[in-house]
C-alpha cells in the first residue's frame, strides 16, 4: 500500500480509545431533551424513530432558579435581537462594543464589590484564558491550585508555559500553607480555588484561604461558577454570603447557571481587567457575545440581584426533597450548599439507574462518572429547583428508593444501596 492511500494510524487510536471508554461502561450519549419554556422542569424527550415526544421531568439542570425561561429575560432577549440582529458582528476590538455589553460588566462588577468586570463568550473561556494569561505575565510565577479544581482552571494553570504549578489537598489550608511556606518568598503567587464544588457539593474556607494570601502575599482567584446567583443578599455568590469579597482579588463567574443565560466574566480592580482586556488571546481572538445573550443576561442579573425569595424558595425546595429523601431511607451524600448527590458506586450501575429512570418513570438525572469524578464514587447530582413540585419530588423518591435497591454494584453484586453520609 502506498503512503498516499494508508490509513492514518490516528483513526485506529480512536477507535480503540472508544471501544475502551465503552468497556468501562463510561461511553456518553446525549439525551435528545427540549426545555419547555413554560412548564420547565418539564422537558419533552424526542422518542427514536418516531415523531412522538414525551414528558421529562428533569433533575440536573444548571439553571438553578430557572432565570433562563423567565418572561421578562426572554423578551429582552426577543427585543434585542429585534434592535441589533442576531450576532455581534466580531470581537470587540474589531466590530466595536455594545451598549449592552458595557452595562453587564458594569451590573456584575456591582454585585461583587469591584471596580470593573470583562465578559468572556463562557465560564470554561474566562477561567482559561484569565488564568493562562495571568500566569504568563511575569517570570517564575507559582499557582497553588486545589485539587478539585474545574477542567477549565487547569487547562488555564496548565497552559502558563513557564510558571510553576504546586497542588494542595482539597480544601485543606493546612496542605496549602506547608506548601506556601515551601516556595521562594520572592516569587509571584496565586491560589486559585472555587467556592461551591460542583460534584461533592461542598464549600471553601475563603476568609482562611484569603488570610493565607495576605501572609504569603499571594493573589487570590476565586471560581463562583456555582455560587453566583444563590448564595447572598443579591445573589454575589459564597465571597458575599460570608462577607469576604473584598479580600479576593479576582472573582469569576458564569452568566449560565444562577443567572439561566449563558456567558462568563471576572471581576476585578481596575488594572487587572485591563490588562486581561488588553492581553488575554481567549478575550481577544473571539466573537463577543452576541446582543440578544447579553441583553436576557443583564435582566437576569438584575432580577436576581433585587429579588431574594428566588433564592429562599430554592433552598427551601432543596430542604423539603432532602427530608423526603431522608424519610424514605434513600442515600444521599448530605453538603453544604444546594447540590444533591446520590452516591452510586460504578459507572455501569450508574448509566442502568440514569437510563431506567428515564425510560421507566419519566425523569431524568445526569449520570456522573470517571473522569468527572474518581472511580467508585460515581453519582447521579441532583439540583431541586424552585419549580420542582412536591409531587415530582415524590415520584423521584420512589423511583430512586426502587432502583437503588433493584440495580446492583456491578464490581460485587450486592443489592444494598450506599447509606447517607451525613
Amino acid at each position: 500500500m502506498s503512503i498516499r492511500n494508508a490509513r492514518h494510524p490516528f483513526y485506529d487510536f480512536c477507535d480503540e480509545a472508544l471501544a475502551g471508554i465503552r468497556e468501562q461502561g463510561r461511553y456518553r450519549t446525549f439525551t435528545p431533551l427540549a426545555r419547555e419554556a413554560s412548564r420547565y422542569p418539564v422537558y419533552e424527550e424526542e422518542l427514536p424513530n418516531t415523531d412522538i415526544g414525551r414528558e421529562v421531568v428533569v433533575w440536573s439542570s444548571n439553571d438553578y432558579l430557572g432565570m433562563g425561561v423567565e418572561p421578562e429575560v426572554c423578551e429582552a432577549a426577543i427585543s434585542a435581537i429585534r434592535e441589533h440582529g442576531a450576532g455581534a458582528g466580531g470581537t470587540r476590538n474589531i466590530a466595536g462594543t455594545s451598549p449592552l455589553h458595557k452595562a453587564l460588566e458594569t451590573e456584575l462588577a456591582a454585585l461583587h464589590g469591584k471596580e470593573a468586570g470583562l465578559l468572556f463568550v463562557s465560564g470554561y473561556v474566562s477561567n482559561q484564558a484569565s488564568l493562562q494569561t495571568i500566569l504568563t505575565s511575569m517570570p517564575g510565577w507559582i499557582c497553588f491550585s486545589d485539587r478539585l479544581n474545574h477542567a477549565s482552571m487547569i487547562a488555564g494553570i496548565k497552559g502558563a508555559r513557564g510558571s510553576t504549578t504546586v497542588i494542595y489537598e482539597h480544601n485543606d489550608l493546612a496542605d496549602l500553607e506547608a506548601k506556601l511556606v515551601a516556595a521562594p518568598v520572592d516569587a509571584p503567587k496565586l491560589i486559585a480555588f472555587e467556592s461551591v464544588y460542583s460534584m461533592d457539593g461542598d464549600i471553601s474556607d475563603i476568609a482562611g484561604t484569603c488570610a493565607l494570601a495576605r501572609k504569603y502575599n499571594a493573589l487570590t482567584y476565586i471560581d463562583e461558577v456555582h455560587a453566583v446567583g444563590l448564595y447572598g443578599e443579591h445573589g454575589g455568590g459564597v465571597t458575599e454570603r460570608d462577607g469576604v469579597a473584598a479580600q479576593v482579588d479576582i472573582i469569576e463567574g458564569t452568566l449560565a447557571k444562577g443567572f439561566g443565560v449563558h456567558g462568563g466574566y471576572i471581576t476585578a480592580s481596575a488594572q487587572i481587567v485591563d490588562y486581561l482586556r488588553s492581553t488575554a488571546s481567549g478575550f481577544i481572538f473571539t466573537t463577543s457575545l452576541p446582543p440578544s445573550v447579553v441583553a436576557a443576561a443583564l435582566a437576569s442579573v438584575k432580577m436576581v440581584r433585587a429579588q431574594n425569595w428566588r433564592r429562599e424558595k430554592m433552598f427551601e425546595r432543596v430542604e423539603t426533597f432532602r427530608a423526603k429523601m431522608r424519610s424514605a431511607g434513600v442515600p444521599f451524600t448530605m453538603t453544604p450548599s444546594h447540590i444533591v448527590p446520590v452516591p452510586v458506586g460504578d459507572a455501569e450501575r450508574c448509566k442502568v439507574i440514569s437510563q431506567r429512570l428515564l425510560n421507566e418513570y419519566g425523569v431524568y438525572a445526569t449520570p456522573i462518572n470517571y473522569p468527572t469524578v474518581p472511580h467508585g464514587t460515581e453519582r447521579l447530582r441532583l439540583t431541586p429547583g424552585p419549580y420542582h413540585t412536591d409531587e415530582m419530588m415524590d415520584d423521584m423518591v420512589a423511583a430512586l428508593k426502587i432502583l437503588l435497591t433493584e440495580v446492583p454494584l456491578a464490581a460485587t453484586g450486592t443489592t444494598q444501596a450506599l447509606t447517607e453520609a451525613a
